[in-house]
Order: C-alpha cells, then structure tokens, then sequence
C-alpha cells in the first residue's frame, strides 16, 4: 500500500492498494507460476487485472470472494460499508471448476502469456439473473453487459492477485497510461490540489467542450480520461479517440491546465452504477472532482437521462469523497449562437443542434462531415479519414466496410 502527498485527496479506502509483484521477486514468482494450474482469461478480464495492479481499484486487492460479491450486488457497498457498485468477478467454466476445486493458487493466462496469480480463497456459483437485475438494471441479453454476464462461466473465483509486467504488453497508447501513481505525482507537480475528471469512450464534441470547460473554472485542473479498454464492437477504436482528443485539447485548451491519459478499464454499459465506480476509480486517481452527464456509461434506453447523476444521492458526500459534477444535457443554440443547456437557454428544442454518437457514425459512414455546430471540423477530418482507412483496409482483406 502507499499514500500520497499531503495536499492530494485519499484513495478510496485510505490507501493505494497496489497488486504488482515486487521488483526484487519479480522473475521467481512467474517462474514458480508456470507450474501452476491456468485459467485462460479474455480482454475484459485482463483490464481489470491492468487496474488491481495499479491500485486505481483500491480498495479491492483481487476478485471478489463469495461475501463481498453479495455485499456488492445487494447494497452497493463493500463488507465494511464502504461504497462499492461493480462487481470486479473472475469466471471460469464447469470444466475448469472441478480441476480447480482443490487448487490453493492458479496462474492467470492472457494469449499464452501468465500475467498474474490468484490466491483461491473460494469458488461459487452466483446467480446471474439476479447480478444482472441488480447490476444493469435489466436482464435482457440485448444489453451489451448483460449479453458478456450470461456468456461468462458459471463459476466464479474469488482471492487477492499478484500481478506480472506481462500484463502490461502490448499496452495500447502506452504513452498514455499513467497509473494512479503516476497522476498523483503530476498533479503534485503542477500544484492542483482541484482536479475534475472527464471519462468518455467516444470522441470528443462541442457539448463535452463546454462540460470540461465549465468544470475547468472551478478547480485548479483537468484530466481527460478517456476509457481505452473493450467496447462495444461499432464503438470507434481508441487510437482514433485520441487523434481527436489530442488535436483539440492542444488547440483549444490551456496546456498548463489539462492532462490526457487513458482509463485501461473495459465498459459494462451499467449506466448509473458504472457512473458511481467511474468516480471511485478516478478519486483513486488522484481527482476531487467528477464531471457526470447526461445517461453516463448507458446504452440504449435501459437508464433514465439523469439516472447516473441521481445514485449519488443514495451515498453521503464524504462515502463517496469525490464530488461528482452533475450537468445538465448540452447542446448548440441558434438562436444563442453557442453552446447551452436548458438551464441558461430559453428557446424551443427545434432551435437546439444534437447528434447522437449513432447518427454521427452515420453520417462518417456516408463520407457527410456533421456540423460543426456539434463537432469541431479538426475532429470531422480525423473521423472521415479514419473511417476511409478502414474501408480501405477491410476491402484488401476481402470483407466489407462493416466486416464483423
């Protein structure tokens, strides 16, 4: 565990909960790994292993065990009380179960390579419809989360984890990924002792713009932090997400007030309980401050509009102790010839410019820039281009523009 500098914000639970093995041990325990059992685990899993190491999960130091698995889905809250709202779980299949009913620790295996252990505290068998209630708010395997839930194995593992370099291979926009360390120390560099926080899985647009740039008068920085890990399969890449965060942030930003850095966390689309663990794990980050739109981390029409901003309420400020920044929906006025909310403009909706991300795909698709009254033109360039490269790139490989 470690702490941080006196004029930073505590983790949540108090301290950085850290999983990576100690340097000076390092090569013995991978070695001392690869006669263990294996459970062969897939992208989403591996983000959450990537997070346990760096302690942006603190205070969990593994999977959940059978008790804090319950305390989690029932009460959003950990065993001790502590806010909690996302089941972290590791699940294998009936097979693996009976091979590894007796096994006291297992070697965790990302496409040949062992990127962690797991102390096996328990194994048991939850009951999905039940999480998936709780959790996403439906069961309907429409849902993109509730569809990997049901996929997932039956089983699950429980037990704290020790996390190898290997699990940090191949890490795409490496540059980007600063561990909470990390972010702690470069805020107490640069003296913000404020620092709000703006999590997105899409590129950036007018109506995020003005979000950060309102949350930006009131404290001493910004970090964009875009999520970088698994999506679902029609959300645009993360390489083509930075493009655009980085052209913009370096054309219409203060560069002695923001910091870029990927969040290597995948999405479950679990609307207003994803927004709280969203805060947590950024308060872990190092941020007091959390900006929450308009149906934050939701898909489809499962979650009301303001619903991610409303479960703040069931928590006390100081549980949560990161203060989230609830927004009304933004958008471009024609009239007021700028961006507003319905807070500070009176005119009718039919004056007010919103894309969704779906018509936006849409209309990249179809080669059509969309308006600039919702996305910069810098941005519209890097989305067409981007869509252009891999119309190209699907027709040499001999499928089609929406191959997959």
């Amino acid at each position: 565990m470690t702490t941080s500098p006196a004029s930073l914000i505590a983790p949540h639970g108090g301290s950085l909960v850290e999983r990576l093995a100690e340097p000076s041990t390092h090569d013995a325990q991978l070695e001392a790994a690869r006669s263990l059992a294996q459970i062969q685990i897939g992208a989403r899993e591996l983000s959450d292993i990537r997070l346990l190491g760096t302690g942006a999960l603190s205070p969990l130091d593994g999977f959940m065990t059978e008790e804090r698995y319950h305390h989690v889905v029932n009460e959003m809250r950990l065993e001790d009380g502590l806010p909690w709202t996302i089941p972290i779980t590791l699940s294998v299949d009936p097979i693996a179960y009976r091979s590894l009913r007796h096994a006291r620790q297992v070697a965790l295996v990302y496409q040949d390579e062992i990127v962690a252990t797991l102390d096996v505290h328990d194994i048991y068998q939850p009951n999905k419809a039940h999480e998936a209630v709780h959790v996403y708010r439906t069961d309907d395997p429409a849902h993109p989360g509730v569809n990997v839930l049901f996929q997932a194995g039956e089983y699950y593992l429980g037990g704290p984890i020790t996390v190898f370099k290997t699990a940090y291979d191949h890490l795409e926009l490496s540059e980007y990924q600063l561990s909470p360390r990390q972010t702690r120390q470069a805020f107490h560099e640069r003296g913000w002792k404020s620092v709000v926080a703006f999590q997105t899985r899409n590129p950036i647009h007018r109506a995020h713009e003005y979000l950060q740039k309102c949350a930006l008068e009131m404290v001493d920085g910004l970090i964009v932090h875009p999520l970088a890990g698994e999506t679902k399969s029609d959300d645009l890449d993360a390489a083509t997400r930075f493009a655009c965060y980085e052209r913009i942030l370096s054309d219409y930003y203060p560069s002695n007030r923001i910091l870029l850095a990927a969040f290597p966390a995948s999405m479950r689309y679990a609307g207003p309980r994803e927004a709280v663990f969203h805060a947590l794990c950024r308060k872990n980050y190092g941020c007091t401050h959390f900006i929450v739109g308009r149906d934050h981390a939701g898909v489809g029409d499962y979650y009301g509009t303001y619903d991610a901003q409303a479960i703040f309420d069931a928590f006390e400020p100081n549980e949560i102790g990161i203060l989230p920044l609830k927004f009304e929906h933004a958008f471009y006025c024609t009239v007021c010839a700028g961006m507003a909310s319905s807070k500070t403009c009176p005119h009718e909706s039919s004056h007010h410019v919103f894309l969704s991300g779906t018509k936006v795909r849409q209309m990249v698709r179809s080669g059509f820039a969309p308006p600039p009254e919702f996305t910069r033109p810098e941005v519209a360039d890097i989305l067409i281009r981007a869509h252009a490269n891999t119309e190209v790139a699907a027709a040499q490989s001999g499928g089609g523009a929406d191959a997959q």
